[in-house]
C-alpha cells in the first residue's frame, strides 16, 4: 500500500481541489464529512497551501493516488510544549468510509511525534458537527470543554468544539 508522504509544490493543483471537492460544493456531499451546508465559498486558496508547504512549523502529509490524484491530505502543526494540532484533514469523497480517514490520522499522529516529539494531538471540529466528532472520539480523542470561535469572524452561530489525544 502506498505510504503516506509530505506533500510538495508539485501536489498544489491536486491538494487544493481534493480540499475544495471534500469541504465544499455539491460533489462534497457525495462524503458524510462535509462543510457544504454550513459554508459557501472557498475553503483555502492556493497562496494559504503554499504558505502551509513551506512554514517549518508544519507538515502537509497526502496519500498520493493514480496519476496526479490525491486521495486523502492531513496537517499537523507544532504548536509548542509537546502539542500538535491536526487540520485540513480531507479525504475524496468517494473513497470515505473505506478506512483511509483512519489510515491518514494515524500517520498524522507518528510525523507529530517524530517532527515534534509530540505527547498530544488537538484539533477543532464545528460544534454542530456531532457525527463526526463522535468519529474522532471513536479514534481515541476526548471532548476537553473546551470550545474556540469560529475562525471566520463574521460567523458568530458557530463554534469549534476542542479534542485532544495522547500519542507517542
Amino acid at each position: 500500500m502506498t505510504e503516506v508522504r509530505r506533500a510538495t509544490t508539485a501536489d498544489l493543483p491536486a491538494l487544493k481541489a481534493l480540499v475544495e471537492s471534500a469541504y465544499r460544493g455539491d460533489s462534497a456531499r457525495g462524503g458524510w464529512t462535509h462543510e457544504a451546508d454550513l459554508l459557501e465559498g472557498e475553503r483555502i486558496t492556493a497562496d494559504d497551501l503554499v504558505a502551509q508547504l513551506a512554514n517549518p512549523a508544519m507538515r502537509v502529509l497526502v496519500l498520493p493516488g493514480e496519476g496526479t490524484a490525491l486521495p486523502a491530505t492531513i496537517s499537523i502543526t507544532d504548536l509548542g510544549e509537546g502539542v500538535a494540532y491536526l487540520g485540513m484533514f480531507a479525504v475524496d469523497p468517494a473513497l470515505q468510509a473505506g478506512g483511509i480517514g483512519r489510515r491518514m490520522i494515524e500517520a498524522a499522529e507518528d510525523w507529530a511525534v517524530r517532527a515534534f516529539s509530540a505527547h498530544t494531538m488537538r484539533m477543532t471540529v464545528i460544534s454542530t458537527r456531532a457525527e463526526l466528532i463522535a468519529w474522532y472520539i471513536r479514534r481515541g480523542y476526548v471532548d476537553t470543554g473546551r470550545t474556540s470561535p469560529f475562525p471566520i469572524p463574521s460567523i458568530t452561530d458557530l463554534s469549534m468544539v476542542v479534542l485532544e489525544k495522547p500519542i507517542g
